[in-house]
């Protein structure tokens, strides 16, 4: 699920036999819950809604999902072959990466909401 640029993960609790949810990507812990697909949106959403406004209440930033910025450690001749990979095409290699894994991204989409509508 996605609401206002933030993404959860939902998993059943066999325990508390509910929907259980959490917010990913951001450093600070936020949870959720609800019985039906319906119910664990709408407490997401209001999750995020609440974790914005007590954000800005206390004078304290809140975490970003993401900054668009990755480092990566590569193994010298596989960052050889990426980059000629990348000149072959006529691209950058930032370029090629981001489409090489947008592709890839793609053919592994994670289910959301919207595929339960």
């Amino acid at each position: 699920m996605e609401y206002k640029g933030y993404t959860a993960t939902v998993s059943f609790s066999a325990e508390d036999e509910c929907l259980v949810g959490h917010i990913l990507g951001i450093n600070d812990i936020v949870g959720f819950h609800g019985d039906s697909v319906e119910e664990v949106r709408k407490a997401f959403e209001e999750s995020v809604t609440f974790y914005l406004e007590s954000c800005a209440k206390m004078g304290h930033e809140p975490n970003k999902p993401y900054s668009g910025r990755v480092t990566l450690r590569l193994p010298p001749d596989l960052h050889a072959r990426l980059a000629v990979q990348a000149e072959a095409s006529g691209s950058s290699l930032n370029n090629w990466l981001v489409t090489a894994l947008n592709k890839s991204v793609e053919q592994t989409r994670l289910i959301s909401y919207s595929d339960f509508r």
